[in-house]
């Protein structure tokens, strides 16, 4: 009998313990306590037992549950809701939903779609949790807070229906942070409190010295996560930029890891509810990539083959750059922890050590697949004791370094060899089921071990299946989910609409700003003749973005024609590239319309040939419109969103006025132009100065290395491009500024 299960839960108090929410699950009364029936046996097991830790109630269950029941659990991957909210990637591929009575979960099975990971062929929601036993979900649609509460209910109601019971673990990609949608990296933003993106978050911190917005964010993140019954966040990024082609940059803190370790020190605990842990208030974190995704050669992603590997052509850069970030998750119990999908390239790297201080192999296996990075440096020497979560798609089409083991040995491979302990990306339950069987069976007396591999390490067995799913039972144990899953709808809308959560938010929107230039022009006044105009990668994103920005202007006179105008207000959004797929080039940062590159071969070294590139659409006009403002007396003040490190050498030097910003509200960005906020922000990432100092030789090497910050870049640039400062890297403006990290002018209005 389907039912809302949000009007059906049954809460039962222990005066000196959990409180215990079902909806129809059995309750057990003892000694005056309540137990819930976790396993279906009636009694106060240890599974039951609220009042024992939760490694030893989560090694009892992994005892109890059948092979099945922990084959379903070694997989997360998309799922999606009601009719209500339909998910737009299976909207695309023709799928329509069929909604239960309740219609919060979609029932009808999906067949023929594809996404980056692979193909979907995926049953009704009560089929895969009933039937196929998966308990870890990824969310990526964007619904009410009420809504997102009644569905998840739904979920766990769903779940409390078999035999033995284990709750949902839905998780999702950040929410917090205003930015545009892209599949996989930020899902979903403006519902709860809308920061700027991560990179403006870092802008306020390193301009303020104010920590405590990292504080105050995170509290914001715990209680309304919390709120709405969503209890685990694919967040946040500890990547070390070093390469400014990487698509990722958006989601990082930026290039510096002294600053995005402290961050990362504040972030964890505020979010997780403890320093010792994740808590029943807290929300568990998968932080990542470890070991750094930010070493990309020449910026290419893994989502594709020019991108699996990393390159760390300085000695020394991993333990200098990139797994210092990664300490804070250990020191403070990070729930889990993802590896990169990329592998790293022993051939074009320097030597390396491990956290030891020990040389350190490089071995060519995508990181979750690498047992020397996962079980020996990140376990064994750094002692991280949460779970592994791999990235989406490692078993698929992601699978770089094991391309020559079928599905089933990766899926063994990776649990079994490397210490995996949830894969991402699909449903890998018949190839789990079929390593598992290969380890008792003759599989393999009538098929070769591929060459290089051990069969021990291509199975799946009951030891490590047990390890893993204990792993993962824990941290629903830790965080109180077996006693209670289930959240309050209306505590849900009420807490996501706290006005100062988004005061608060809204603040760190105005800090997140850099003022990077002004020639006295600053602050704007009121009554001016302006003409306003931004510019996007599209026509339609910028008329869009145009008619946004006009709306905000109050008190002065929009005129449509430059030459009209004292000031002329140009807001630029560029955008390149595409997250997964490779571009014919490289991520091209220039801001430009039509410019011709070279292509790359399939190693990613430079060609003859040539296409077009444009980061911009209308960037040739727009010193045509500072031309004709200049020429009558009239000033031009430009703002630049930075999700990526943009070469400005085709805005700056015909701007009075120049401005960062990182994903933030344009309405923030006009309370610095118009003297409402005194500019805080300093840059976050190195601006690099032009293509020169991102060249690629014949043989695939950038001048500037790839595994190195842009702050530190200069000491290996040739001593024939730096400047009388010795500086070669950062762009520089006309007024003899660096737009290097840690860059920004404050004006006292």
């Amino acid at each position: 009998m389907a039912k809302k299960a949000s009007e059906h839960v049954r809460y039962f108090s222990n005066p000196s313990g959990p409180v215990i929410g079902t909806v129809e699950r059995r309750v057990i009364e003892k000694d005056g306590l309540y137990f819930k029936d976790i396993d279906g046996s009636g009694e106060v097991s240890a599974v039951n037992d609220w009042r024992l830790p939760e490694k030893e109630r989560a090694k009892a269950y992994a005892a109890v549950l059948t092979s099945h029941e922990k084959i379903g659990q070694l997989f997360t991957s998309d799922w999606r809701m009601g009719p209500k909210y339909p998910s737009r990637q299976l909207a695309a591929a023709g799928h329509i939903p069929e909604g239960d009575e309740t219609n919060l979960v979609d029932e009808a099975p999906v067949e023929g779609a594809e996404n980056i990971f692979g193909a979907l062929r995926l049953p009704g929601t009560s089929e895969l949790i009933k039937k196929n036993f998966s308990r870890h979900l990824i969310l990526r649609e964007n619904p009410a807070p009420a809504d997102l509460a009644d569905y998840l209910n739904q979920l766990q109601y769903l779940a409390e229906d078999c035999e033995h019971f284990v709750p949902v673990q839905v998780m999702s990609n950040s929410r917090n942070e205003n930015g545009e949608a892209v599949f996989g990296m930020n899902d979903a933003s403006g519902v709860f409190a809308s920061y700027p993106g991560t990179l403006g978050i870092a802008a306020a911190v390193k301009g303020t010295g104010d920590i405590g917005i990292i504080d105050t964010f995170a509290d914001i993140v715990r209680r309304q996560w919390n709120a709405c019954g969503l209890k685990k966040g694919y967040m946040y990024m500890a990547d070390v930029v070093t390469d400014p082609r990487w698509q990722r940059t958006f989601g990082t803190f930026g290039e510096d890891p002294a600053l995005i370790s402290e961050i990362m020190e504040h972030l964890i605990p505020g979010i997780q509810g403890s320093k010792e842990g994740v808590t029943p208030e807290g929300v568990a974190m998968t932080v990542k990539h470890f070991p750094g995704g930010g070493a990309r050669e020449n910026g290419f992603d893994p989502h594709y083959a020019a991108g699996q590997w990393n390159v760390y052509a300085t000695p020394g850069s991993l333990q200098q750059y990139h797994v210092p970030t990664f300490e804070a998750a250990v020191k403070y119990h990070a729930s889990s922890i993802m590896p990169y999908y990329s592998k790293p390239a022993a051939e074009k790297s320097a030597g390396q050590e491990d956290y030891e201080k020990e040389p350190l192999e490089l071995r060519p296996y995508g990181f979750a697949y690498n047992k020397i990075f996962i079980d020996e440096m990140l376990r064994s020497q750094m002692g991280f004791d949460g779970y592994i979560n791999s990235d989406s798609g490692i078993t698929r089409n992601m699978a770089w370094g094991v391309e020559m083991l079928d599905i089933a040995e990766r899926v063994g491979f990776a649990v079994t060899q490397s210490g995996v302990d949830l894969i991402s990306g699909a449903f890998d339950d018949e190839a789990a089921h079929e390593a598992y069987d290969r380890a008792v069976n003759d599989y393999y007396t009538t098929h070769p071990v591929p060459e290089g591999f051990a069969k021990e390490d291509l199975v799946l067995t009951e030891e490590s299946l047990n390890r893993a799913v204990s792993r993962t039972l824990a941290e629903m144990f830790r965080m109180g989910m077996f006693e209670n899953p289930y959240a309050d709808p209306k505590k849900a809308e009420e807490t996501i609409a706290d006005k100062k959560d988004w005061e608060e938010a809204a603040k760190v929107h105005r800090q997140s700003v850099v003022l990077l230039k002004d020639s006295g022009v600053l602050p704007l006044k009121t009554g001016s003749r302006i003409y306003a105009g931004a510019f996007g990668k599209t026509r339609e994103d910028g008329d869009a973005r145009t008619k946004e920005l006009k709306a905000l202007l109050g008190d002065v006179e929009l005129v449509e024609d430059p030459s009209q105008a004292e000031i002329a207000l140009l807001f630029l959004y560029p955008g390149s590239g595409s997250y997964f797929h490779a571009t014919p080039g490289y991520l091209e940062l220039d801001i430009c319309e039509d410019k011709v590159v070279c292509n790359v071969d399939e190693e990613g070294r430079p060609v003859e040939e040539t296409h077009r590139e444009t980061t911009l659409c209308g960037a040739g006009r727009l010193s045509l419109i500072a031309e004709t403002v200049h020429k009558n007396g009239g000033k031009v003040v430009v703002n630049v969103n930075f999700p990526l490190a943009w070469m400005v050498g085709n805005a700056e030097p015909w701007a009075d006025v120049l401005t960062a910003g990182f994903d933030t509200f344009p309405e923030a960005v006009l309370d610095i132009l118009f003297g409402r906020f005194e500019p805080v922000g300093r840059l976050s990432i190195t601006l690099p100065k032009d293509d020169s100092v991102l060249a690629v030789n014949r043989d695939g090497v950038c001048i500037s290395p790839n595994d190195v910050p842009g702050f530190d870049k200069d000491q290996y640039m040739p001593d024939s491009m730096k400047d009388e400062n010795g500086k070669a890297y950062a762009y520089r403006d006309q007024a003899g500024n660096y737009y290097e990290y840690g860059f920004g002018l404050t004006r006292k209005y």
